[in-house]
C-alpha cells in the first residue's frame, strides 16, 4: 500500500507541497504561514495518518532522530536488558532505536554498520568486536561503547564497569567463606572485559596466598553453543574432583555450570561453591540461590544515552570514559560452606 506523502497533504489542503514540509517541521511560524493554514495542515496529517520518511528528513534536516545499538548478544539477558533501558531512555528524548547482534563476528559488525550507517542514524552505541577501531572511527558520527572498549585507543567514549574490581571480591568472598581451591572458568575470547575478569580472579588468588596455576584456570571457545560449553564443564569439573568452589566468568557460562554440577551429583554451595559475574532471574530463583556479581543495568542505559545525547547536541571533542561499580549479591551457593564448617 502506497504510504501518504506530502503531495497528498498539499492537494488536500490546498497549498504548495513546500508550505506543507515547513509547517510539518515546525517552520510555520519562520516562514510566515497563517495559523489557519497550519492547523489544516496538521489536522488534514493527522486525519490521513502521514508518517514522515525518516531517510528524506535526514537529507533536508541532517537528523533522522534514530540511534543505533549494536551488541554482542541481544537475546542474552545483559545485553536485552540494556537494550530496554536504552529504548525507553532515547524515547524520552525522541530518539527510536535500531538494534542489531554482532555475535562477536567482525564481518557481522561491519555489515551492521553498514547498514546503520545507509539508515543515517544520528549517534551510535557499539559493543564491539576486537578489530572494529578503525571502522569506528571513519562513523564521523557520535559513538559511545559499551561493554568493552580498545584499550590502545584513548579518544573513544564509553561506559563499562569495573571487571577487575568484580572479580576480585567475588573471589575474595569465596575465601571469605572457607573455599580455598576456586577455579575460573572463562572463554578464549581476549577482548578487555574478559581478560580484566581473569586478572581479578589471578589477583585475588595471589593475595590469599592460594594456587592460582594454569590448572585453575579452564578457557572454553567462545563460539561453542549451551550444549558444548555444559558438556566442556563436566570434563573439567570431573578432572578437577579437588576443586571446592567456581566461578564462572559471565552468566550464560554459570547457567551452564548449573546443569553440569548438578549431572555430577554435587550440591552447590556445600559440594562446590559458585559464584557467576552478571546476575540472573535463574540465579535468584534457584534452589539454592546463586551468588553473583551484579551489574548495574539500569545506571548503564542511563548513562550510554546521557553521554550520546550530550555529544549528538554538543559535537564536543570532550572524550569521557565511565567506569561504573559493580554489587556482590551474596546467596546461597556461597554462604553453605561456612554453614557446614559451623554445624
Amino acid at each position: 500500500m502506497k504510504g501518504i506523502s506530502i503531495k497528498d497533504i498539499a492537494q488536500q489542503a490546498g497549498v504548495s507541497p513546500t508550505t506543507v514540509s515547513f509547517v510539518l517541521n515546525g517552520k510555520g511560524k519562520e516562514k510566515r504561514i497563517s495559523d489557519q493554514v497550519s492547523k489544516r495542515i496538521l489536522k488534514i496529517a493527522a486525519k490521513l495518518k502521514y508518517k514522515p520518511n525518516q531517510l528524506a528528513r535526514g537529507l533536508r534536516t541532517g537528523k533522522t532522530k534514530t540511534i543505533g545499538l549494536i551488541v554482542e548478544d541481544i537475546a542474552n539477558s545483559f545485553f536485552a536488558n540494556v537494550a530496554k533501558v536504552v529504548e525507553d531512555e532515547a524515547d524520552k528524548h525522541g530518539y527510536k532505536v535500531l538494534f542489531g547482534s554482532t555475535e562477536d563476528n567482525e564481518e557481522k559488525a561491519r555489515g551492521l554498520l553498514e547498514v546503520l550507517r545507509y539508515r543515517q542514524v544520528d549517534g551510535y552505541i557499539i559493543t564491539p568486536t576486537l578489530n572494529l577501531d578503525k571502522e569506528i572511527a571513519l562513523l564521523q558520527k557520535p559513538v559511545v561503547l559499551m561493554d568493552r572498549y580498545f584499550p590502545n585507543v584513548k579518544d573513544f567514549n564509553y561506559v563499562v564497569v569495573d571487571n577487575f574490581q568484580g572479580a576480585y571480591v567475588a573471589v575474595s568472598h569465596l575465601v571469605e567463606q572457607g573455599y580455598r581451591k576456586i577455579a575460573i572458568i572463562t572463554t578464549t575470547s581476549s577482548q578487555v572485559q574478559m581478560q580484566q575478569r581473569l586478572d581479578g580472579f589471578v589477583d585475588a588468588l595471589k593475595k590469599h596466598d592460594l594456587p592460582a596455576g594454569k590448572n585453575m584456570i579452564k578457557r572454553l571457545p567462545f563460539d561453542l553453543d549451551r550444549p558444548g560449553f555444559t558438556q566442556e564443564i563436566t570434563k573439567y569439573l570431573q578432572n578437577n574432583k579437588d576443586l571446592d568452589a567456581v566461578f564462572f566468568a559471565t552468566n550464560y557460562l554459570g547457567i551452564c555450570g548449573i546443569e553440569s554440577i548438578r549431572s555430577l551429583g554435587l550440591q552447590i554451595g556445600s559440594d562446590l561453591g559458585m559464584v557467576s559475574f552478571d546476575d540472573h532471574d535463574i540465579f535468584r530463583l534457584l534452589n539454592p540461590s546463586i551468588t553473583c556479581v551484579a551489574q548495574p543495568i539500569e545506571e548503564i542505559g542511563r548513562r550510554l544515552i546521557q553521554l550520546l545525547i550530550e555529544e549528538m547536541d554538543n559535537n564536543s571533542e570532550t572524550t569521557r570514559q565511565i567506569v561504573l561499580p559493580l554489587e556482590l549479591r551474596k546467596r546461597e551457593s556461597t554462604i553453605m560452606k561456612e554453614m557446614v564448617k559451623l554445624s
